[in-house]
């Protein structure tokens, strides 16, 4: 066990040194946040990292680590936040870079005091993209194009999901002042031009203006 805890304490070391600065990027199924990411990673030089594109790669290597990971899923379980974090920790030292935008994490207030307590690390801010629900559905309709009897009841609770688990952490870090929230329902370009506003460092603006 040593060796793990070694191990942890020196990713931590390594990462905290570096001070990273973190984003979560929260937001609905069909809000839009995939997109929006692509855009923040070109304009703004930052690492895009989905908490689950990389429980799929763990999953996909083959590893003792993504096995275990699949019959969580398979079950039904949730992943528990160590492994989440693990993964993500490992992904922002491999990248080489300082900015991060945390996709999809965290999902509930226990992965928000896990990545916390066990990164040491407190995000920047968290950007909610927020969309009405007759919105995301009728993307995520369009977007899936398979029989919508079906769709339409997964989706909605998606929805429900959303709501229960995340909407506690965006009021913990909304009381701390830490929510840059964006109106997901206009357009690709309008929202990225709001985007752009709370990426863009003050003095800029203020030149650009």
């Amino acid at each position: 066990m040593g060796s793990i805890e070694a191990a942890r304490k020196e990713a931590n070391g390594s990462l905290t040194e570096k001070k990273p600065c973190v984003v979560f990027v929260l937001g609905g199924p069909g809000s839009g946040k995939g997109t929006q990411c692509a855009n923040i990673v070109q304009h703004f030089g930052y690492t895009h990292l989905s908490a689950g594109d990389l429980l799929r790669a763990e999953i996909k290597s083959g590893s003792e680590n993504g096995t275990m990971i699949q019959n969580m899923i398979k079950e039904g379980k949730i992943v528990p936040s160590e492994v989440t974090i693990k993964l993500l920790q490992k992904a922002m030292l491999e990248s080489g870079n300082d900015k991060f935008l945390i996709d999809g994490f965290p999902r509930n207030e226990e992965n928000r005091a896990a990545f916390e307590a066990v990164t040491k690390i407190e995000p920047a801010f968290v950007l909610f993209f927020n969309c009405p629900e007759e919105e995301m559905e009728r993307r995520l309709l369009n977007r899936n194009q398979g029989r919508e009897d079906d769709n339409i009841e997964t989706i909605r609770k998606r929805f429900k999901v959303f709501l229960e688990s995340s909407l506690p952490v965006i009021e913990y870090y909304n009381a701390k002042g830490k929510v840059r929230e964006i109106d997901a329902a206009k357009s690709i370009e309008d929202v990225f031009e709001d985007v752009k506003v709370i990426f863009t460092p003050k003095e800029e603006q203020v030149a650009t203006a």
